[in-house]
């Protein structure tokens, strides 16, 4: 996945609240990274189907979800279409919105999106579902704006916490800031919203020195897989393992980062996170 052209090294400090949500070049994002499938989008979503696959053949759904800081990109949401009865594509950039909110039409999404619907069928869970993907999509998928940093997810969007009974979020907490509290802070934003014993998946750009959106330049925090580990430690791995692995597919899109890292499991249960 390519988030656009590296910035300069030692650029300055930028809080999420500073960076340019509003410029923020929807149609440019895609246009550069989900036109085509590349190869770590293949790697991820070939994991993440596996770990969905896996936790559903045990425990069938149906069950809610939320695809947290979710961009412009669909994959997130689809993988999690056969089990939900009902998505939240939860956002803050107003252009994402009205992008996502244009993926629901009569038609639904784009035609782009249908080779990484391919790619989650290679496995039966997927290969199996009945009815048509776009009609399921239109029908399930809602589009809440918010920020996840302020207050709890549950709250910005008039439900309990805790509500969702799986979860995903790719490229945010690391991508919003160059803040590492502001990170931490996202990470534990995501993995409250979930329910007790919730799968999920996400993702991270690692050690990204920001990244450029058509005419805009986005702030990401350096993080490393350590890192990542430690801010998923309090929140998962006491029911079933925590698994943070960095992706074998090489970095060969841009400069600007050194890897791809994702990170899956269930949540804990409420008396095994912190308290906020």
């Amino acid at each position: 996945m390519d988030l656009g052209t590296p910035g300069e090294k030692r650029r300055p400090a930028v809080l999420n609240a500073q960076a340019p949500w509003p410029e923020f070049d929807s149609l440019a994002y895609v246009a550069d990274n989900y036109h085509k499938l590349q190869d770590e989008d293949a790697e991820i979503i070939s994991i993440m189907r596996d770990h969905f696959g896996k936790y559903f053949r045990e425990h069938p759904g149906p069950v809610v979800g939320i695809d947290v800081g979710a961009g412009a990109n669909l994959y997130p949401a689809l993988a999690m279409l056969p089990w939900c009865k009902e998505i939240t594509l939860f956002e803050r950039s107003p252009r994402n919105l009205a992008y996502l909110k244009g993926q629901l039409t009569a038609e639904a999404y784009d035609t782009n999106w249908d080779q990484f619907w391919d790619v989650l069928c290679e496995s039966p869970e997927y290969a199996g579902f009945e009815g048509d993907p776009r009609e399921r999509f239109r029908e399930v998928v809602r589009v809440e704006s918010g920020n996840i940093l302020d207050s709890d997810l549950g709250e910005q969007v008039g439900e309990r916490q805790g509500l969702w009974s799986m979860g995903t979020m790719f490229f945010v907490a690391e991508s919003m800031t160059t803040s590492h509290e502001e990170f931490g802070r996202g990470v534990a934003s995501f993995m409250r919203a979930l329910a007790p014993g919730a799968p999920f998946f996400a993702a991270f750009m690692e050690h990204s020195e920001g990244y450029r959106v058509g005419d805009a330049f986005f702030p990401a925090c350096d993080v490393s897989e350590s890192e990542v580990q430690k801010s998923l430690e309090p929140f998962a791995g006491k029911i079933g393992p925590l698994r943070v692995e960095r992706l074998r597919t090489p970095v060969n899109l841009r400069a600007g980062y050194s890897g791809m890292i994702v990170a899956y499991g269930r949540r804990n249960s409420d008396d095994d996170i912190p308290e906020c």
